[in-house]
């Protein structure tokens, strides 16, 4: 739980070799920009295309794991494993999750749980993924100021991403992509710190000690817990 960034991506080319230029030219966007680190290009096909199939010390597991879709048949979700991955990891900085992005090429059909094979509706090259920005405002990451570059990070790579014509879709919960409002953005994650420390010291309070929280980590922990629980604003 906590502020995040949804994002789609989509291409209707039938070429690999344009996808993977449309994936560079992303990840050559994301060195420009102030990301901590920018990973090299990835590509993976067959099994390895699927997290479940690669060691769990895999080092783009989570990259991986991010790459399967879901879909809906007879009121059940199941996980459709990519079979072609091109890809790149951003971290935008401390606190903060990792930006994966890329497109991946998934098979026209899936096995139920009853052995049939079932469309999968997955055309064309996709991505849907997401970054939790919230947790770089930590004072001890830098707070306000290192949350702000690292969300700003991600819209600036999704802009890039517009431009090239392959971003589907976006859901910023720092309402920021739409309003380009910072000083709105550096309120928003205020609230939503207040909010989930107030949450997380009510759990904590019926399950004890086991709750574990990211916004526990703050060192003002308990001034936006006490603010949380009385429902008050930064």
């Amino acid at each position: 739980m906590g502020l995040t960034i949804h994002y789609k991506l989509q291409s209707s080319s039938t070429s690999i070799k344009a996808v993977r230029d449309l994936v560079g030219q992303l990840r050559q966007r994301a060195l420009d920009l102030p990301f901590k680190e920018v990973s090299d290009l990835v590509e993976f096909t067959g099994n390895e295309a699927d997290f479940e199939q690669v060691d769990r010390e895999h080092p783009m597991r989570w990259l991986l794991l991010q790459a399967g879709q879901y879909v809906e048949h007879d009121q059940r979700h199941y996980r459709v494993a990519p079979r072609h991955v091109i890809a790149f990891s951003a971290w935008p900085g401390e606190g903060c999750e990792e930006a994966n992005v890329g497109l991946c090429l998934y098979p026209g059909t899936f096995e139920n749980r009853d052995g049939r094979r079932i469309k999968s509706g997955l055309r064309g090259w996709s991505w849907a993924s997401f970054c939790k920005t919230q947790y770089a405002s930590n004072p001890n990451c830098g707070g306000l100021e290192n949350f702000l570059r690292c969300h700003l990070s991600v819209v600036k790579l999704l802009d890039h991403a517009k431009a090239l014509g392959v971003l589907a879709s976006v859901s910023d919960e720092g309402e920021f992509f739409e309003k380009r409002d910072v000083k709105a953005l550096a309120k928003e994650v205020g609230d939503w710190n207040t909010m989930i420390a107030g949450w997380a010291g009510r759990l904590k309070d019926v399950l004890g000690d086991s709750v574990q929280s990211a916004i526990a980590e703050f060192p003002d922990f308990e001034r936006l817990e006490a603010k949380g629980r009385n429902g008050e604003r930064p």
